[in-house]
């Protein structure tokens, strides 16, 4: 793996006190409240525009203890048995402790939450959740109404700084080793275009899931783990990037669909539809005591092996009896959606299949945010918190999102009180290994899809090793933005290849064929991965103490 990215060198250069990347929660929440709490320089950095993060996407909601009868002791309970026994309990105290308080400041912020008739949050349900406590908004517009609230308050905060559609390359670290700031690419025309350099006292990445390591995700085009990757070649540890989530109901489009597919929330099952079948069977009865609400990976298995057992290339999800009314209403966005692909799910079921949803691993990080690297915060998807353990609970991530964010801002505010210059950077070590080029990409995501997906056995995991080493071998990449986020996939990608093949069990949202039973004596912990300075990947596990 190359330990810095091939690019020209930087043509421009800035210092600011912080630089945040990504405009979803996790970015607009952090540098939002940096601003609110200091007179700190922030960069916000963005690789599409400000409003285009991919927090927009969720439909579901945000999950708090907001309810009447509702506790965080009942959210950290359901939390930790979706975590499948290797959440960081710690993580999870605090952010259902911490949850109700920082959904009510996004409400006070602007954030436009559907009610109920006395006036009330709205309040459903959703897989996992024993209580009805996910907030929603616009119906299934949840992510677009945070997203909104957000960009506006950010847009009129003072001191933050906003760069649009960049691309970040690598990290910059001073002589101690923290991290100094970065390298990015600017996409268009004007004073900051190109290749340049950011020298800061403090990082925050927040750029998203890994999605577009598969051939078919829930994840828009601009998920190709550039953060994650970032911070291994700057040599951060990365924790679980085994446990891939695939949510069980994305609408099923053909066999030969590719790249982003429609997702039909989890709250619509919460709401009463249910899965059947090519012969009309619920085969979900029976399987978990919350059935169609069975938390993802126990969802996702069982719609393979039904599938696997019949032949069929997809399953159905039947909400007819909604009836027109409840779906313009409470699922309008989702509606338009089924709609627009001739589906009528008022008289028709719809096909789903699982796909590709959610990283629960990515940088680890301690209870404030801050990685294995000094200076180096990491927050929402691309962070292992260890809040989601090896599956996450519905509608966690806003709210992990939020309440980090939170952490990181208080933590890099208290840090930095005093007014200093960046650290000066050093020179970064020669480039070691070529670029990939955009053309391997499709060759990368199908090796992905069809050895790594929710069923994975030893086979199938060497051969998708084997198949990403040959592609490491290539080097004929030009230094660019397709050949850049093709080399991240491959950087995490083969990351993830190393831990699945390591952890010889079935847990959580990581599935083996080979190995079918949960094994606490041996795998009750993490797998830690990192690169070498030779650009090696070594995993190891961290066992979690009895």
């Amino acid at each position: 793996m190359p330990t810095r990215l091939a690019a020209p060198e930087p043509g421009w250069h800035v210092e600011t006190d912080v630089v945040v990347v990504g405009s979803g929660i996790a970015g607009l929440t952090t540098a939002l409240h940096i601003s609110r709490q200091s007179s700190l320089r922030v960069l916000l950095v963005t690789k599409d525009v400000l409003a285009a993060g991919s927090t927009r996407w969720a439909q579901g909601g945000i999950a708090a203890a907001l309810g009447a009868g509702d506790s965080p002791e009942d959210h950290f309970a359901d939390t930790v048995v979706a975590g499948a026994g290797v959440c960081d309990e710690a993580a999870v105290r605090v952010l259902v402790r911490e949850g109700a308080a920082a959904v009510r400041e996004l409400v006070q912020m602007g954030a436009r939450f559907d009610r109920a008739g006395d006036g009330q949050l709205s309040l459903t349900r959703e897989g996992g959740h024993h209580r009805d406590r996910i907030a929603h908004a616009g119906g299934d517009a949840t992510g677009a109404e945070i997203q909104r609230a957000l960009v506006t308050r950010v847009l009129d905060a003072t001191g933050v700084d906003v760069i649009e559609h960049a691309l970040v390359l690598d990290l910059l670290t001073a002589a101690d080793g923290s991290v100094a700031g970065l390298t990015l690419h600017v996409m268009g025309e004007g004073q900051r275009d190109g290749v340049g350099a950011v020298r800061a006292r403090a990082v925050v990445l927040a750029t998203g899931g890994i999605g577009q390591v598969y051939a078919s995700t829930t994840n828009p085009s601009v998920s190709t783990g550039d953060g994650v990757a970032a911070a291994m070649r700057a040599g951060a540890v990365v924790r679980d990037l085994e446990f891939v989530q695939f949510h069980p109901t994305v609408t099923w489009l053909g066999r030969n669909s590719r790249g982003q597919q429609p997702l039909v929330s989890e709250a619509v099952r919460g709401e009463g539809a249910f899965l059947v079948d090519d012969a009309g069977e619920r085969f979900m009865q029976g399987q978990h005591e919350l059935a169609d609400l069975a938390p993802r990976d126990v969802v996702a298995k069982a719609i393979l092996r039904r599938m696997r057992e019949t032949g069929a290339e997809h399953v159905w999800l039947d909400a007819r009896h909604f009836g027109a009314e409840k779906w313009r209403v409470r699922f309008p966005t989702i509606h338009e959606t089924l709609l627009s692909l001739g589906i009528d799910p008022v008289r028709d079921l719809i096909p789903v299949v699982p796909a590709c949803h959610y990283a629960s691993g990515g940088v680890r990080t301690d209870l404030v945010g801050e990685s294995s690297l000094r200076g180096l915060f990491v927050c929402g998807e691309s962070a292992c918190t260890g809040v989601h353990g090896a599956n996450r609970l519905a509608s966690n991530s806003l709210l992990e999102g939020l309440v980090f964010g939170h952490r990181i801002a208080e933590t890099v505010v208290a840090r930095l009180s005093e007014p200093t210059a960046p650290p000066e950077v050093v020179a970064p070590a020669a480039v070691s290994g070529g670029l990939l080029a955009e053309s391997a990409r499709p060759e990368l995501q199908q090796l992905m899809s069809r050895d790594v997906g929710v069923l994975r056995d030893e086979k199938g995991l060497t051969v998708a090793g084997e198949g990403l080493a040959a592609l490491a071998t290539r080097d004929g990449g030009t230094p660019g933005t397709e050949a850049w986020e093709t080399t991240n996939l491959l950087t995490v990608a083969s990351a993830l290849v190393a831990a699945a093949q390591r952890r010889e069990e079935t847990r959580g949202a990581h599935w083996r064929d080979d190995h079918p039973d949960l094994d606490d004596a041996h795998w009750r912990g993490h797998l830690d991965t990192g690169l070498t300075a030779g650009g090696e990947l070594v995993t190891d596990y961290v066992a979690i103490p009895s």
